[in-house]
């Protein structure tokens, strides 16, 4: 289990756009999963939309993504030195919008891993049920 502070550790991204706050289990290389708490005092809400906030899919998406890069970053010797990138997305699929009061519980797995570059599988669920899906492929660069 990773805490914020570990998180803070492990990937560039902060306020207001860390959007991983806890990592219940990690599974060896093979699978992550991660926590995103949403609150009505999000950013985003002011904007999407006012009177009816819903969270933008793109930021569930990346939430995801945050989520495989840590499970990455664990895996990178020199991590300090490096950063991960998106460089596809694909299969995304939006079921269900998230709303302020709702607990993202993303799930990442690994489907392939070569050299620096990655291809996973992520899925969030909220309450239980799917949200969110979509492969992402990422690459490990220099900073």
């Amino acid at each position: 289990m990773l805490d914020v502070t570990k998180i803070l550790d492990l990937l560039p991204h902060r306020y207001p756009f860390l959007l991983v706050d806890r990592v219940l289990e990690v599974q060896g290389t093979e699978k992550i999963v991660g926590l995103k708490n949403v609150t009505f005092n999000e950013p985003f809400f002011q904007g999407h939309f006012p009177g009816h906030p819903i969270m933008p899919g793109v930021l569930i998406v990346e939430a995801m993504a945050q989520t495989g890069g840590l499970l990455l970053m664990e895996q990178v010797p020199d991590r300090e030195k490096k950063v991960v990138y998106f460089m596809a997305l694909e299969n995304v699929k939006f079921r269900k919008p998230v709303v302020p009061g709702d607990q993202l519980r993303m799930e990442v797995e690994m489907l392939q891993f070569r050299g620096k570059v990655a291809k996973m599988k992520g899925t969030a669920y909220v309450d239980g049920k799917v949200v969110t899906e979509a492969e992402m492929l990422a690459g490990i660069v220099d900073k």
